[in-house]
């Protein structure tokens, strides 16, 4: 599985993104997908993930919603309510079960930078 995030950028607190992952090959239906993110200096963390159910972070449940198409083959966060807090970059990720823990995510997009001002 090849992933491609996109939609990163400058936003002010308070504002919103969508960010994508499109994912290449036959099977996407059948992986969970997952959003980390990783700030400079701090380590790589959970967003959101989503296979039959959902799972979110503390810190962004109830702004931001983790969605999919799988006949696009593309999972969606969108982010509202952006906090500078929020800045880092944001990479998808794919497993075959659902997982808080990037240890279970085999594949891995290459990252779109988010970055909210105050």
């Amino acid at each position: 599985v090849q992933l491609q995030a996109s939609g990163g950028g400058l936003v002010q607190a308070g504002g919103s993104l969508r960010l994508s992952c499109a994912a290449s090959g036959r099977t996407f239906s059948s992986y969970a997908m997952g959003w980390f993110r990783q700030a400079p200096g701090k380590e790589r963390e959970f967003v959101a993930a989503m296979q039959w159910s959902t799972y979110y972070a503390d810190s962004v449940k109830s702004r931001f919603t983790i969605s999919r198409d799988n006949a696009k083959n593309t999972v969606y966060l969108q982010m509202n309510s952006l906090r500078p807090e929020d800045t880092a970059l944001y990479y998808c990720a794919a497993a075959r079960v659902l997982a808080r823990s990037g240890d279970m995510y085999a594949y891995w997009g290459q990252g779109t930078q988010v970055t909210v001002s105050s």
